[in-house]
This record gives C-alpha cells, sequence and structure tokens, in this order.
C-alpha cells in the first residue's frame, strides 16, 4: 500500500497551480494524479445508475409493511364495524364497508409501517448529514513519511478543501484503487502546525 494525500479543489486551475508548486518542491511527475470527482449519486457505479444498489435506510422497511398490513387491516375492519352498527346498515351494504374498511386500513398501515422502519442509514449523527465524498477536482499525491507534512501543508495553501490522507494503490502516476464512495479521512496538521 502507498500513503496518499489529496486535496479537492473548486477548478482545474486552482488544482495545476497547486500541482506545479508541488513539482517545484521536488515532487516527481509520477507521484501526482490530477482527476474530476462526479456528484454523489453520479458515480454509475450500476449499470442503470446510481451509486448504490439499495439505499441502506430502506433496508426493513418490507417488515414493517408486513406489519403495518396486518394491523392496519384489523384497525380497518374494527372501523368498518363500527360504522355498520352506527348506521345500522343493510345486510350486502354492510359487508362492503367492512370490505372497504380493512382494505383502506391495510394500505394506510402498509404505509405507516415502512415509514415507521425506513430510517437515515449511515447518517453522521453529529451533523445528521450522510457520509459523501463531495464533487470536484481532486489533486492526489503519492508521498513518503518524509514529504506528506509539506504536501497536505501546500494542498492547504493552494486552496484544496477535504485535505485527506489514505492508503491505496499507486501505479503509474495514477491512484488506481481510489474509490468515490469512500468518505475522505481528513489528514490532519501536526499539533505545532495548528497553532
Amino acid at each position: 500500500m502507498s500513503s496518499i494525500i489529496a486535496g479537492r479543489f473548486d477548478s482545474f486551475a486552482r488544482a495545476e497551480t497547486t500541482a506545479s508548486r508541488l513539482r517545484a518542491q521536488g515532487l516527481p511527475e509520477e507521484d501526482l494524479s490530477l482527476f474530476y470527482v462526479n456528484p454523489p449519486g453520479q458515480h454509475g457505479a450500476y449499470p442503470i445508475g446510481g451509486d448504490h444498489a439499495a439505499d441502506s435506510g430502506a433496508r426493513r422497511s418490507g417488515t414493517g409493511a408486513i406489519g403495518g398490513v396486518v394491523i392496519g387491516a384489523a384497525i380497518g375492519a374494527l372501523a368498518g364495524a363500527a360504522t355498520v352498527a352506527a348506521l345500522s346498515a343493510l345486510p350486502p351494504l354492510s359487508v362492503l364497508i367492512v370490505v372497504f374498511g380493512v382494505g383502506l386500513g391495510a394500505y394506510l398501515g402498509s404505509l405507516a409501517g415502512a415509514l415507521a422502519l425506513a430510517r437515515d442509514g449511515g447518517r453522521n449523527p453529529r451533523t445528521g448529514q450522510p457520509p459523501v465524498r463531495n464533487a470536484g477536482v481532486l489533486l492526489a499525491a503519492h508521498v513518503t513519511h518524509a514529504n506528506d507534512e509539506l504536501v497536505a501543508d501546500l494542498l492547504r495553501k493552494g486552496g484544496a478543501k477535504d485535505v485527506e490522507r489514505a492508503d491505496g494503490r499507486w501505479s503509474e502516476g495514477r491512484w488506481i484503487d481510489f474509490d468515490p464512495l469512500v468518505p475522505p479521512v481528513p489528514a490532519e496538521p501536526e499539533p505545532e502546525q495548528r497553532a
């Protein structure tokens, strides 16, 4: 595995300027890679589009829908029977009222049950936002322990956002196992640089 420091830029021009500064500090061309990261949901990981086969928050909604059908149908049957008793409806009409009550209760119960068990899966409890990699131009650098802080510092000074540290496979001037679905891990500056 290789150590990689990367930063997200708003434009190719700013990223290229920072890449020039990194080369001026002695980083070889084959240790720099510049590419665009699409917005979340637009990485085309599946042939029909999207990044995930299913929403992680919807995994239990089927169970909730089934439970909601049972409870809703029972409540609908009771409501239908109460309506028949209150209106003293004719016997053929009373069956229709109870059937309608069961159907309506089952339908509303399935919706309520599915929504009750659907959660915002994978969201950050502190911010309420899902962990994502934001879109933008990514300048990645293959680094060593000797130059990783220099690279991170130059990326920050060049205007990079989301300066990150990763372990990955680097080959022929590219971060070949880059995964846009993996949220960035911040490359924190050394304590003496934070002050």
